[in-house]
């Protein structure tokens, strides 16, 4: 295993508890809310942040060790770390700038130069070479950010939200840009996103960071298909519902109840596609299994969907002719239903 970290760091309010390993060439995305203490991951792996506790070592060499003493600072680590904002020093030109960590771990300024020439030709930008930051567009900036951590041939490099900064257009052709690179890159690759797309494009596997503690890792598919978090049940617009099975019923702790077509016991998620649910103005005829009274507290006029507040807080995604023959308004009092079928229970 060529990184094996347990993070244990206390900012503030923040009190972050996470074991990560990763492999030579794997890119490892990091995913969760604000405040869960992606960044501050990223900080301890680079120096930026002494451990509280636990141990950071690559290749077998310790890093950050508080029980023995070790802590090797950031200019120590072989470590590259492209910031959300590329943070390019403003006064030096583009190709000082990839050339500035070469220089900093001892190379003469003529091959660091050199090197730094090599890599701004490799992310496209040797016409730009003598602008300074000021002069280039953000995609620009963010692909000599990419260079000037790549050209110290790091072990590990260290990504914080490289393509949040951009915009749509910019950002997709920056994503396929940073793609084609990492590919070659040879270390381990940790990458810290909001967006799913990144994670999907450029990530083998996922964490899923809350509150300081991991809570689900695996592939984004295995992560999506039965997610462990409000979060990532929001970040790909599915209902998760927790609470406690007992045979084909899953009771939240607010007693409201899910009647499931599958008998499990214990904690449990259920998840519930937006598809999958009809609404009504009246209460629907015959006996379907889950009816819930809701309150209509948002409406996406191009996905189709439709925020419902109830004893259940729901998405429901209907289809256009639905949406325009229920006329719907914020604060209309509507019926949500969905078949016991339609719904997936796993345990918890």
């Amino acid at each position: 295993m060529t990184l094996d970290a347990h993070i244990i760091c206390t900012r503030g309010d923040l009190h972050v508890d996470v074991i990560l390993k990763a492999d030579d060439g794997e890119v490892v995305a990091i995913l969760g809310p604000n405040g869960a203490g992606k960044t501050t991951v990223l900080r301890c792996l680079s120096g930026l942040l002494a451990l509280d506790g636990g141990h950071i070592r690559l290749d077998g060499t310790e890093l950050d060790a508080p029980s023995t003493e070790v802590f090797l600072p950031p200019e120590q680590r072989p470590i590259g770390f492209v910031f959300q904002n590329y943070l390019l020093f403003p006064n030096m030109t583009a190709l000082e700038n990839v050339a500035f960590g070469l220089r900093a771990r001892g190379m003469s300024a003529r091959e660091a130069r050199s090197r730094a020439a090599e890599w701004i030709q490799r992310v496209g930008l040797t016409d730009h070479a003598r602008h300074r930051p000021s002069a280039l567009s953000g995609g620009q900036a963010q692909r000599i950010a990419l260079a000037r951590a790549m050209a110290t041939e790091p072990r590990l490099l260290l990504l914080d939200e490289p393509l949040a900064a951009l915009d749509v257009a910019t950002r997709a052709e920056v994503r396929r840009e940073m793609q084609r690179h990492l590919r070659t890159f040879p270390g381990v690759r940790i990458l810290v996103t909001h967006d799913p797309v990144d994670a999907y494009a450029l990530a083998d596997r996922v964490i899923v960071m809350q509150a300081g503690s991991l809570v689900q890792e695996g592939t984004l598919a295995e992560v999506t298909a039965r997610p462990r978090s409000r979060y990532v049940a929001d970040l790909v617009g599915i209902n998760l519902v927790h609470g406690t099975a007992t045979g084909g019923v899953l009771t939240t702790r607010s007693g409201a109840t899910v009647q499931t077509a599958e008998d499990l016991n214990g904690a449990a998620f259920a998840l519930i596609q937006p598809r999958t649910i009809a609404l009504y103005r009246t209460p629907p005829d015959g006996s379907p299994r889950n009816v819930w009274s809701t309150t209509v507290t948002d409406i996406d006029p191009h996905s189709h969907r439709v925020r419902l507040d109830g004893p259940i807080p729901l998405i429901a995604e209907v289809t256009a002719a639905a949406l325009e023959a229920l006329s719907l308004q914020p604060g209309d009092q509507i019926w949500a239903s969905v078949k016991a079928t339609e719904i997936a229970i796993y345990a918890a």
